[in-house]
C-alpha cells in the first residue's frame, strides 16, 4: 500500500517536521497511559469499591425489610446503620427512573450501573446525575426506596488529577523541547543562508556551530566555498594576465598594419578586430558575476540604460512597455546584469535584424527578456547553446560576424549567480529566439 498521498499533508520545513515528531509520541504515549488507566486502573479500583458497597447496600436492605413499617425506614436505617453513613427513605413507584441515569462522561459509573444490580438483586435503578451522591432504587417488601450515600464510597476521588498532571507536563517539555529545538535548528539555518548567499555571488560571514554534525557541515561547506573562490580567482588572474598580455602585441600588430597599402590593410585589420573580441568575450566570461556587490536597483532603470547604450552603438534595439504594474527594487549585481544583457542584445541584432526588450515584475519575480526576428535555436539544441564556446552554425545566421560562442553561457551564468535561470523559446511576437532571464524577488 502506497502513502505517498501524505506528502502533500506533511510540513515542508524541517522545523516542523521536526515539532512533529516530537509532538506525535508525545500524544500517544498520552493516549495510551489514559486509555490503560482507564480500562486497568481506574476501572478496577471501582469495581472493588462497587463490591464493598454492594454488601453494604445488602444489609441496609436487610434493616429496611426488618422495619415495622413504611413510614419507620428512615429512622430505622438511621438507628441500625450509623456507621454506614447511609440514608434511606421510602418513594412512590412514580418517582422510580424508567431507566439507569449517567453523564455520558461518567466513566466510572458505567461500571457502577452494571455491576450493582448483579451483586444486588434487588437495586432496579441507579442515578448518579449528582456529582456527590449514588442514589439507588430498591425493591423491598415495603415497596420502593431509595438508598443514598456519597459517590466517593464507589469511585475513586479526584480522577481527573492524573489527566490534569499529564496535560500539565506533557505541554511543559514539549514547550522545553521546542525551545530546545530551535536552538539546535538555527545553526542549520545559518547554513542555509550562507550557502544561499554564496550561491548568489554574495560572501557572507559564517562559523560553523551546533552539534558535531552540523559543525562538520558547515566546515566542509567553508572549506568548499575556499575552494572555489580561490579557483576564480586563479581563473581570473590567468585570463586577465593573458588578456593583458596580447593586448600589447595586438596594438604593435595595429601599428604595423596602418603602414600597409589600404587593400592590404583591411582583411588584416579585420582579424586584429576579431582577436580583440575574442579576448574581450574571454575576459567577460571569466569575470561572470564576480565583479561588484549585489545592490538594490530599479530593473526598469537599469533595463532602459542598457538599451540607450545599445542604441547609441547602432543597435536595431526597442524597450517595450514594462509588463504589468510592479515596482520597487531587486537585488542586483549591476556590472554583471549589464553585461548579461549586452550579450543577448549584442547576440539578437547579430543573428537579426532587431531586438526587442522588455521587463516583468511581480512581488516575487523579475523577468527581463529579449527577442529578436532571426532564424532561433531549434528546442533539440537550445541547451546545448547555453555552454561555453559552443556555436551553433547551422541554427543562427552567421552572416554577420561570428563569436566565440560565449554569449549565451555568460548570460546563463550571471542568470545562476543571481539565484536565477536563462530561459530560452521562440517569440511569438517576431519569430526568432526568446530569452528570459528570471530572477526571484
Amino acid at each position: 500500500m502506497s502513502f505517498l498521498w501524505l506528502k502533500h499533508y506533511m510540513p515542508r520545513s524541517l522545523y516542523a517536521r521536526a515539532v512533529l515528531i516530537l509532538l506525535l509520541p508525545v500524544v500517544f504515549l498520552q493516549l495510551v497511559v489514559t486509555v490503560l488507566f482507564l480500562t486497568r486502573h481506574f476501572e478496577d479500583v471501582t469495581q472493588q469499591m462497587t463490591n464493598a458497597v454492594a454488601r453494604e447496600v445488602r444489609f441496609v436492605l436487610d434493616v429496611i425489610d426488618s422495619a415495622p413499617d413504611r413510614g419507620s425506614i428512615s429512622s430505622h436505617v438511621i438507628e441500625g446503620t450509623s456507621q454506614l453513613a447511609i440514608t434511606a427513605e421510602a418513594v412512590d413507584p412514580a418517582e422510580v427512573p424508567t431507566e439507569h441515569q449517567r453523564a455520558f462522561s461518567d466513566f466510572s459509573g458505567r461500571v457502577i450501573v452494571s455491576m450493582l444490580p448483579e451483586q444486588v438483586a434487588q437495586v432496579s435503578q441507579i442515578d448518579l446525575t449528582e456529582n456527590r451522591r449514588v442514589h439507588v432504587y430498591a425493591e423491598t417488601r415495603h415497596g420502593p426506596v431509595v438508598i443514598s450515600f456519597d459517590r466517593r464510597r464507589v469511585s475513586a476521588s479526584n480522577p481527573h488529577q492524573l489527566f490534569v498532571n499529564m496535560l500539565f507536563f506533557g505541554g511543559l517539555v514539549t514547550v522545553i523541547a521546542i525551545l530546545y529545538l530551535r536552538n539546535q535548528l538555527r545553526p542549520i539555518k545559518r547554513l542555509a543562508r550562507a550557502a544561499e548567499a554564496f550561491g548568489r555571488g554574495r560572501h557572507e560571514p559564517y562559523t560553523p556551530s551546533g552539534a558535531v554534525e552540523v559543525r562538520a557541515a558547515g566546515n566542509a561547506f567553508l572549506d568548499m566555498r575556499n575552494r572555489i573562490e580561490r579557483q576564480i580567482e586563479q581563473r581570473t588572474l590567468m585570463l586577465s594576465g593573458v588578456s593583458h598580455d596580447l593586448r600589447t602585441p595586438l596594438t604593435r600588430m595595429r601599428l604595423s598594419l596602418s603602414m600597409l597599402e589600404d587593400e592590404e590593410r583591411e582583411a588584416l585589420e579585420q582579424d586584429v578586430d576579431d582577436m580583440q573580441q575574442m579576448l574581450d568575450a574571454f575576459l567577460n566570461f571569466v569575470k561572470g558575476a564576480g565583479e561588484g556587490e549585489p545592490e538594490p536597483v530599479d530593473p526598469h532603470d537599469l533595463v532602459a540604460h542598457v538599451v540607450e547604450n545599445a542604441r547609441r552603438a547602432g543597435r536595431d534595439v526597442t524597450l517595450m512597455p514594462a509588463d504589468g504594474e510592479g515596482d520597487g527594487t531587486v537585488q542586483l549585481n549591476v556590472l554583471a546584469m549589464r553585461r548579461a544583457l549586452d550579450n543577448l542584445i549584442s547576440n539578437a541584432v547579430r543573428y537579426g535584424a532587431m531586438a526587442e526588450v522588455s521587463v516583468l515584475l511581480t512581488e516575487k519575480t523579475l523577468r527581463i527578456r529579449v527577442e529578436d526576428d532571426g532564424p532561433g535555436i531549434p528546442e533539440s539544441r537550445r541547451a546545448e547553446a547555453t555552454r561555453a564556446f559552443t556555436r551553433l552554425d547551422s541554427a543562427r545566421n552567421q552572416d554577420k560576424g561570428g563569436g566565440v560562442g560565449l554569449g549565451l553561457a555568460i548570460a546563463t551564468d550571471i542568470a545562476r549567480a543571481h539565484g536565477g535561470v536563462l530561459r530560452l523559446s521562440s517569440s511569438a511576437r517576431l519569430g526568432g529566439l526568446r530569452a528570459d532571464i528570471v530572477i526571484a524577488r
